[in-house]
């Protein structure tokens, strides 16, 4: 069948979506945004400004009343996500959510039950887990070649300046937003917990803002994660990078294997090193060339997403795990904010629980 797609929020994430929505040559009916001007750049940057069949909408509920849609992409600002992605789901239609896919527990679970309800495919935008690093990382994982896994850890050194804030205000409030944690390092946290196991048993966690006085959140966060399985794990985020993005690294050490992922996105592979020997020489040193640090994944996803709508199945990156990337964050923010570890799963937490927590 021709998958009928809207794209709701036109910035600066957006035209990824667009792109991914091309590429798998699904049927864009509509675009939505406030600002009608960003509609116009990003279906610009794709050749199709003048493209009179593609509707343009700045209400999103107008735009699902006038229209038969089976999918949509969703990329405005974070804390509407869970809103439109619910209202889409009572309507029928399959999401696709950028991170974070909801800014509180409740909001997921939310997202969880009403799409398993009504039969709705719902996908949280971790397209990180589609990089050709990652899929070897993960395809040596599930052979057991790692053996029993030790430790792993998650750095995200990224540099964001006034600049990036000023383009949109919404970013860095705690209602709207979050941090560095939230906002850059959900993607490299997602991979983490998804390569130590999932079930994690408890969190400490420190959060700081250092350079960045003109936001509500931290521009640094730091944890140490206690897996069920009994490896342990370490994050750092940040956005205090001088004067660029440095890199964004993925480890994980077992008992007979050692990889590092590494580049601007994991999108390289720079140890590659296990027990059997297989095939070091192959992977040691694998770069896979992206345009930016949103890298080549969402492409995948789509892809990914369309096959489940056909053929009735859960995508490969579904809302529970869009939950669970959210669930960690939250919970490196509460034990922060405590000051002493948080046990998981957490039953309730939101990001407007820390709101004036870096007040001068």
């Amino acid at each position: 069948m021709a998958i009928k797609y809207a794209q709701i929020g036109c910035g600066r994430i957006s035209t990824n979506h667009i792109k991914a929505a091309v590429a798998n040559k699904i049927d864009i009916v509509a675009v939505c945004d406030v600002i009608p001007e960003h509609m116009e750049a990003v279906l610009a940057k794709h050749g199709l400004e003048n493209d009179t069949s593609i509707k343009r909408y700045t209400d999103y509920k107008e735009m699902i009343a006038e229209n038969k849609l089976d999918l949509v992409g969703i990329s405005t600002e974070s804390g509407l996500h869970a809103e439109i992605a619910l209202f889409c789901i009572d309507n029928g239609i399959n999401c696709i959510i950028e991170k974070p896919m909801a800014m509180n527990i409740a909001d997921a679970d939310e997202i969880i039950r009403r799409s398993e309800e009504k039969g709705v495919k719902v996908s949280a935008c971790h397209q990180n887990r589609f990089n050709i690093a990652v899929q070897k990382m993960r395809k040596a994982l599930e052979e057991g070649r790692f053996g029993s896994i030790s430790h792993g850890s998650i750095h995200v050194r990224w540099n964001r300046n006034r600049d990036y804030y000023t383009q949109a205000p919404w970013r860095g409030t705690w209602q709207q937003d979050g941090g560095a944690l939230m906002n850059q390092c959900i993607h490299g946290i997602d991979l983490l917990r998804w390569m130590m196991g999932d079930e994690i048993d408890e969190v400490y966690g420190v959060t700081k803002q250092q350079f960045h006085d003109y936001l509500e959140c931290e521009d640094i966060g730091m944890a140490v994660i206690k897996f069920k399985n009994g490896a342990v794990a370490t994050v750092e985020g940040t956005t205090n990078v001088y004067p660029k993005n440095l890199e964004e690294t993925l480890y994980l050490f077992g008992e007979n294997g050692t990889v590092k992922l590494g580049g601007k996105s994991t999108n390289a592979i720079d140890v590659w090193d296990f027990a059997d020997g297989i095939d070091s020489e192959e992977n040691a040193g694998f770069f896979e060339q992206t345009e930016n640090v949103y890298g080549n994944g969402h492409t995948s996803l789509y892809h990914d997403v369309i096959d489940a709508i056909e053929n009735d199945r859960a995508p490969y990156v579904d809302a529970r795990a869009g939950k669970r990337a959210l669930e960690l964050v939250l919970a490196i923010y509460k034990s922060a904010y405590e000051g002493k570890a948080v046990k998981l799963p957490l039953t309730e937490c939101s990001t407007m629980d820390f709101v004036g927590r870096f007040d001068k």
